[in-house]
């Protein structure tokens, strides 16, 4: 838990402050002094009688009592240490900057163990061990620097890494980031990423609270906390991007399944982030380009112009916009033409909107009233505007600041020439202004930012289905997976519409159900996981003798247990299937079937329980989309009927946890249905 004592303490003491700014101790005490904190602060070093001109107390046993300890001593001595504090000097707020616990060793670990249970057991609060520490416009109670200017209104920032938190705000301070608070959870003993992220959730006040949270994140402990808290954020008007690092495909397991194959526990992460709408990052500066992109006015149409001084930085912008779906409109008409006349001749006001190298303020800021007043196609603005060094640009960025206050459109200012007017850029930052250097970082974020789907509604409504059936069926089956007829009874359970389908072990029984099914029909070898591989599967199957006949091959391939046959249907093949994820809980998958599924691996993965906006998007958003919509004049699929299969997929994992893997594949699409051929569902308690 958070604790007033650890946000607004009224006092710390520094558990190993020393004369030395070179260690922890001495610089964290630097730090704290340094940043002006109001409060009282004490020392505790028993060979020193003063620290850093502060009297330095041989033992915590002499202290007052204090709100907040800092501690920086060694690992085997902070639970004594944590133990006094708590019990005898009512401290509530802890920060230990110490290494040597649960990171280095099974002693480390019950060290660790025993102080959280301490601190438990008051109700206090604990950030690391093995951390940099804490910082707010409080105090600045961490022993790294930079330190970031503190604004109430400037990013809160929860890091599972000191050495990371430290080069994320190396890389946002100079472009003009600024930071509310900063979290860096260390080992995470009592509070990780998801707990910090659920008090900021918690307590948060539209009116003086920061609307903009990054995360960077190691391991995601909690996934429900995490999609909880960050949902609920979102709904209230915060804005989240985050790194999840750990991320390539070289951390996925073997499976034996499609959908084993093609999800993985990254894919997981990256679902739930889509569900809660948190923009993800995959670098320093990425997601501090995101975070600057968040601290101006909102984003709300995809129209954006470009106005600019110089031609190859806005060639570049125009690409990275435009290949990420944004777009550059051509700006034309009357009210164009007479922008142009207030331009120096040569200047271009098509969009990206050119008024030479020779361009002036005053130019500038007739450009930016046209596309805020005049311009009403255009959404947003960036402005690009360097120097070759030959003269100051005070007047151009002031008046850039200028318009950013008055306009409602968003400006983001693009200014590249950081050491050919670094005065100026200084002056337009300490305005509480920030800049994006490079404007192909800037466009690939903002392309990031528009296209995050937004949180998903709180009360997810599911489709009905034969709840009762299915426990029936799942209560009764052993792990492994499930005979043809149990997965064809919990597809209809789940209201998913099959083809009719027969599971035959004897020639007599296989020439019975092709006449009941009627000719042509599917063989299908059952036991086999890939049925193609191995000669497995026969299609068009017109008449009694060749069934006979396959039936007597197929039934000797290795593992085979039966045969199942199907009518033929057509249409286009698509896949859907379920993944069930450690801690996650069921990813849902879906994409183009068949064969595709292995050679192209077009799918799209959501997080159960999904909402038919979500189960559509994943749809829509699919490259192969267009097979799915009908390409040149053919046949399309039912995308709706498609949706809501995959919506009832997720309704049934929902019901039945115990599915750890699920294959539909083949759905056979058409534009009047959508058909499971072939379905396999592996149970796992």
């Amino acid at each position: 838990m958070v604790t007033a004592q650890l946000i607004n303490p009224k006092s710390i003491v520094v558990v190993g402050g020393s004369n030395n700014i070179n260690k922890p101790g001495g610089k964290v005490l630097y730090n704290l002094k340094d940043g002006h904190f109001k409060g009282e602060i004490y020392v505790i070093n028993p060979k020193e009688p003063e620290v850093q001109g502060i009297k330095a107390f041989s033992d915590v046993k002499e202290l007052p009592q204090v709100d907040l300890a800092i501690i920086a001593i060694a690992a085997k001595f902070c639970p004594e240490t944590v133990e006094i504090l708590a019990k005898q000097k009512q401290t509530r707020a802890f920060i230990i900057l110490s290494a040597g616990f649960s990171e280095e060793n099974e002693e480390g670990a019950k060290l660790e163990k025993q102080i959280v249970e301490t601190i438990n057991s008051v109700n206090g609060s604990l950030i690391g061990p093995n951390c940099i520490g804490f910082l707010n416009s409080n105090y600045s109670g961490v022993f790294t620097t930079p330190i970031p200017k503190l604004d109430t209104k400037g990013c809160d920032f929860i890091s599972g890494s000191g050495a990371t938190a430290v080069f994320i705000m190396e890389a946002g301070i100079p472009k003009g980031l600024t930071f509310s608070s900063v979290y860096s959870v260390g080992n995470s003993a009592q509070m990780g990423v998801e707990e910090v992220l659920k008090y900021l959730d918690e307590s948060y006040d539209p009116q003086t609270s920061s609307s903009v949270k990054l995360l960077y994140i190691e391991n995601v402990k909690k996934p429900d906390m995490l999609l909880k808290h960050a949902s609920s954020l979102i709904r209230k008007g915060c804005k989240i991007a985050a790194i999840k690092s750990g991320s390539s495909s070289a951390g996925s397991r073997a499976a034996s399944s499609h959908t084993g194959a093609l999800a993985s526990p990254d894919v997981a992460v990256d679902a739930l982030f889509r569900k809660a709408g948190i923009v993800r990052c995959y670098g320093r500066e990425e997601l501090t380009t995101v975070a600057s992109v968040f601290m101006h006015k909102e984003l709300t149409g995809k129209n954006i112009a470009i106005i600019t001084h110089a031609g190859g930085p806005a060639v570049m912008l125009t690409d990275a916009l435009s290949n990420g779906g944004l777009e550059i409109p051509h700006i034309e008409g009357l009210k164009a033409k007479e922008l142009q006349e207030k331009l120096f001749p040569g200047s271009s006001v098509a969009n990206p909107i050119d008024f030479l190298a020779t361009g002036t303020a005053e130019q500038l800021g007739i450009i930016i009233d046209y596309c805020e007043n005049e311009f009403s196609e255009i959404d947003a603005m960036i402005v690009i505007f360097g120097s070759p060094g030959l003269f100051e640009v005070y007047d151009v960025y002031r008046l850039l600041d200028e318009k950013m206050k008055t306009c409602k459109k968003p400006i983001y200012p693009v200014l590249p020439s950081i050491i050919n007017v670094k005065k100026e850029i200084e002056d337009f930052l300490s305005k509480g202004r920030i800049n994006f250097p490079d404007e192909v970082i800037l466009g690939n974020a903002l392309v990031k930012v528009y296209n995050t789907p937004k949180t998903i509604e709180e009360n997810i409504v599911l489709p009905k289905i034969d709840t009762a059936k299915i426990r029936i069926i799942i209560d009764n089956a052993a792990n492994g997976y499930l005979s043809p007829e149990d997965v064809q009874a919990l597809l209809d359970a789940a209201g998913i519409s099959r083809a009719g389908e027969a599971v035959v072990t004897t020639e007599k029984e296989a020439l019975n159900a092709a006449d009941k099914l009627g000719y042509p029909v599917v063989m299908k070898v059952v036991g086999p996981v890939h049925k193609s591989d191995i000669g497995g599967v026969v299609l068009n199957v017109k008449d009694a003798e060749k069934v006979a006949a396959e039936f007597n091959r197929m039934i000797k391939i290795k593992d085979t247990t039966a045969i199942l046959i199907q009518p033929m249907l057509s249409g286009i093949e698509l896949f859907a299937g379920a993944k069930k994820e450690d801690k996650f809980g069921h990813t849902i998958l879906c994409g183009l079937g068949g064969i595709f599924i292995e050679v192209l691996k077009d799918v799209n993965c959501g997080l159960a329980p999904l909402t038919i906006n979500e189960a559509t998007e994943m749809i829509r958003s699919l490259k192969g989309y267009g097979i799915i919509k009908g390409a040149r004049g053919q046949e399309g699929v039912n995308e709706e009927l498609f949706a809501e299969i995959v919506l009832r997929l997720s309704a049934l994992v929902t019901a039945a946890p115990e599915i750890f893997e699920m294959d539909i594949n083949p759905l056979l699409g058409k534009k009047d249905k959508v058909t499971a051929v072939d379905a396999r569902i592996r149970i796992e308690r």
